[in-house]
């Protein structure tokens, strides 16, 4: 199973793709130095295959490498960095744009 996680700008969304198949993607907002993750939606064709965690891992990295901070809006992305602690250090403090 080859995925692939890539930023589409223009939607503001990160999409996920399984063997060439749109497999969920991650709706977010950009403010400056901060991003925020509103939505996390899988295909359920795809679910249960780790791809809703695949995804959202993938976008935070990319946050970490655009030197940017998160706000996890969407229960599935908080409910990640909550299980993943490594990415804890990313999360806007309170009150941050």
């Amino acid at each position: 199973m080859a995925t692939a996680v890539t930023d589409n700008p223009d939607g503001a969304r990160y999409e996920i793709t399984v063997d060439d198949h749109a497999a969920g993607f991650a709706t977010y907002r950009l403010s400056p130095g901060v991003i925020a993750f509103l939505h996390v939606e899988v295909d359920p064709a795809f679910g249960g295959q780790g791809i809703g965690s695949r995804l959202v891992g993938d976008a935070l990295d990319d946050a970490r490498a655009r030197g940017l901070s998160v706000r996890p809006i969407c229960p599935f992305v908080a409910a990640f960095i909550q299980l993943n602690p490594g990415y804890a250090d990313l999360v806007a403090p309170a009150g941050a744009a």
